[in-house]
Order: structure tokens, then sequence, then C-alpha cells
């Protein structure tokens, strides 16, 4: 059972797959970024006949690396004459459905599959999968963090850093811990989780399922498809859309609930302790030996150490590596405070949940001064934050923040391309809204908004690519700017 050393638990309970060879077979990959590059390697090393198509520019050292290993590739255009010939097309994640090549694509019946379906299929490693809303990328890496530091054999890969294709071109590990997007698991129909965690599910993505929540609910489900029951699945036992999607009398993998307030769980939170109760080791962690703070990490931090105890791992390992885990770039990430002003990245926060995260974990340094609290209230200087928000709308509603929004933000800039909607909504609920399209201009605006003692987050609510080329490289703007202004202070 679980209760075997990992080493015991991954020869007894888990199937090996047989070797699968391409024998000349064409693949077509659609994208050459890092999923589509470790595509290719891995099926060329399968003894599969590839090609690569991106309607975009293809990267230098993209490029270099498939010059390298022979794969022939084309960018800017999708040459159809060679993309139906293919016997199968593994599709990056970032290509929607709509896009006319897809379109093609399926009027030709031929099977298209994400990378992550491919790579699993020449992996016989435990593999971790994690998806959600909100706290998926926090959550892998913890997870990772306290395997490897525990001197497991394990990899990253996924949704962050190293595609998991990549990695197997080199070893398959005994273990993986892989973030899943929803845009990843849509093409997966084979692929098993031994461990599965769902951190969450709420509104994101909505532009890509036309506007239908159900559909997205849907691809996040697919985490658990396949799941023999020997699985294990880690949820959160008081998300109410879980509560209505997931039928647990029908589904026989074991699950293993967490809460913020329901005790008796695989994991609990009460009095400022994170309480554990998995596989007959029970122990408790304080809120304040964490290094990350939130609700939101409260959580991340359960589902962390329930998958580390089901793998086997003990108490001090656990322990050890949820309190010494820093964090993730990017996401409620303190970057410096200039002129006594703080200024953080949260750049990572692409939908509205996660903002309404940081807004909620966010206090002003007086917040526990009661003296301090009553000239706030005197003088109406309780707003501290000024909330730098934008970027490609997804279909977000907003409503959930007003009440976060009239409590803390004193000033509201909104960074995009069409900022007409938040402009719309927050217009009339803070007193200074600027409407901007450089990170520049926003970092500058900031730092004349705030004074001592107040909040500069960026938190954007907003998918980056209208002005950026992701959510890192905006983050990274955003760090330099402030940088800039330490320098200039």
């Amino acid at each position: 059972m679980w209760n075997d050393k990992p080493e015991d638990l991954y020869e007894k309970r888990f199937h090996k797959l047989p070797p699968v060879e391409g024998n000349g077979e064409s693949i077509v990959i659609l994208g050459a970024g890092e999923s589509g590059v470790g595509a290719a390697l891995l099926a060329k090393t399968k003894g599969f006949d590839v090609f690569v198509s991106d309607k975009g520019t293809i990267s230098p050292k993209a490029k270099l690396e498939l010059q390298q290993h022979n794969i022939p590739f084309e960018e800017e255009q999708h040459t159809m004459e060679l993309i139906l010939c293919a016997a199968e097309i593994i599709k990056s994640p970032g290509i929607p459905e709509s896009a006319p090549v897809m379109v093609a694509i399926r009027e030709s019946d031929i099977p298209v599959i994400s990378e992550i379906e491919f790579a699993g299929r020449y992996s016989n490693a435990i593999k971790i999968g994690i998806t959600g809303s909100n706290g998926k990328t926090t959550t892998t890496l913890w997870i990772y963090h306290i395997m490897k530091r525990a001197g497991m054999d394990v990899i990253l890969a996924g949704n962050i850093g190293t595609s998991y294709a990549r990695a197997l071109v080199e070893r398959d590990p005994k273990y993986a811990v892989i973030e899943l997007s929803s845009f990843q698991l849509d093409d997966m129909y084979n692929f098993k989780c031994n461990v599965a965690i769902i951190t969450n599910i709420t509104p994101d993505h909505l532009d890509r399922y036309n506007n239908d929540f159900e559909k997205y609910i849907q691809s996040k489900l697919r985490i658990l498809q396949n799941m023999a029951s020997s699985g294990i699945f880690i949820y959160d036992i008081e998300d109410k859309i879980l509560q209505e999607h997931w039928d647990h009398k029908t589904c026989y993998i074991m699950a293993l609930p967490f809460s913020l307030h329901h005790p008796w769980m695989a994991a609990w939170n009460s009095y400022n302790h994170i309480r554990y109760r998995t596989w007959g080791k029970r122990f408790s962690v304080h809120e304040d030996d964490l290094r990350l703070r939130g609700k939101h990490n409260i959580c991340n931090a359960m589902c962390a150490g329930i998958a580390c105890l089901v793998l086997g791992m003990t108490k001090a390992d656990v322990i050890h590596g949820l309190t010494s885990f820093k964090g993730v770039e990017h996401r409620l990430e303190r970057v410096a405070t200039v002129s006594g002003v703080t200024y953080i990245n949260d750049s990572k926060a692409t939908n509205v949940d996660s903002v309404w995260y940081a807004l909620d974990s966010l206090k002003h340094p007086d917040a526990d001064d009661k003296k301090a609290r009553r000239m706030w209230n005197f003088y109406g200087m309780s707003k501290y934050i000024v909330w730098i928000v934008g970027g490609t709308d997804k279909g977000n509603d907003y409503s959930r923040l007003f009440p976060l929004v009239k409590e803390k933000v004193k000033a509201i800039i909104c960074l995009g391309a069409d900022n007409t909607k938040l402009l719309e909504t927050f217009g009339t609920m803070v007193p200074v809204i600027e409407d901007v399209h450089s990170m520049d201009k926003a970092v500058a605006l900031a730092a004349a908004c705030a004074e001592k003692r107040d909040t500069v987050l960026l938190s954007p609510a907003c998918a980056s690519f209208d002005l950026f080329n992701n959510y890192e490289h905006r983050g990274q703007l955003f760090k330099q700017k402030v940088n800039e202004l330490n320098i200039r202070v």
C-alpha cells in the first residue's frame, strides 16, 4: 500500500509501459516554444519523422537546437500540404481550436495530442500532476522542493520550466512533478496521474472556452481520467465547484481533502497551525514558520504536505521542506522598498481570483497598531495600495474584488493596450485611475501616487500578450523599472 517505501511503491503499484518506437511514422508539431521543441527532440530520438511548424517567429535558440538535431521546421507560416500528411499532430497549448490550422486538421480527422500526452508514453515515473485556477505553480514547485531536498529522484516538468518531453530525452526518473494547465489537459487522453491535485476551480481562460465556464471545469477534471484505484486525489473540500461537479460516489480513486475551516481532513487549519493527518502520520506546522503568507499559501502548503506524505516521505523531511521553501518568482514577490513604499510583483496573477488573494493578503505595516488604525479612520487614510492592473481580458468578472478595492486601494493604474473595461468598472470606485500603455509609465505614476508605508502592487488579473511576451516578461520589466527608480532615489 501507500505506506510502502517509495522504491517499493514504484515496483509494486505501477505497471511499467512497453517501449513505443516511431518506425518512421510522420509527426507534425505545431509551435516551437519549450513544449514544441521538447516534443520534437523526444519524437526524433524515438524514431519518428518530425516536422515543426510555427505561425509565429521561432527564437534563435530554438532554431539552433532544431538544426543541431536535423529536425526540419518552418516559421511565420503553416504549409498545410505537409501538416495534413501527418499520422499524428502534437499541438502546443497556446494554439486555440479556433485557429485556421486547427480547423483544417479537425476536418481531416488527424489525431491531435499534447506534448504531455506524447511524453507520457515513454515514462514509467510516478506522476504527481497539479492543476487549478490558482496556486498550481506554487504547489508544484513546493512539492518538487520538498522531494528534491530529501534526495529523491525527481524532475520538475509541464507548464513550468522544462517540458516533460525534453526531460525524458535524457532519462526517465522515478518521480515526475508536473504542472498541468487546462490547455494541456484538453489534448490528453491516455495520460495517467498517480497523484492528482486540483488546488481550486474558479473562472479563468473563458475566452478560450467560448465564455462557457462549464467547459473550463470539465477541462480541469480531465486530470482525474484514467486514474487507477490506487491513485490519490488531493482537493479542497470547500471548493463549491468541485463539490458540484466531482462525483466521488462513482470515482473509485482515494480522495484526500484539505480545508481551511473543517477539522479532521488529511490537512486542515486550526489556531494558526496547519495540521496534517495522513497515512498514520500526525504533526502540525505553525503558519509563522512558513516563508509564504496568506490563506492561499496555507492551502498550497496543505496540498504539498499531503502529496509528499502519501509518497512515503518522513515527517521530518516534509516539515523541513515546507518551512524552507521561499516561493515563486512573479507571485507576490517583494521587489524593493523605495522611499518607504513597498513594491510587489504579482505578474503571475492573471485572473480575478489570484488578485483577490493578493489584495486580501496585503496588510498595512501598522495594521496591528490600534492607535494607528484609529488615526486612519479619523483622517480617512485607511487605503494604502496602488494597484497596477490590466492586459488581455479573459472574460473577467471583477465584482468579487469590489469590497477589497473599496477598502484598501487608493489608486488604480490600468496597464494594457485597451483599458476600457477596467476604466468603466473602477472609474468611480477610487479617487485616482490612470490609463497607461507602458511599464515605464505605470511604475512612474505608481511612485507618484504612493506615499510612505504604502504598497504598489502589480497584480494584472489579465493575460500579458497585448504588451508583453508573457507574464515573466511583464514581471521582469516591472522589477527592472522599480530597481531603476531605486537607483534614482
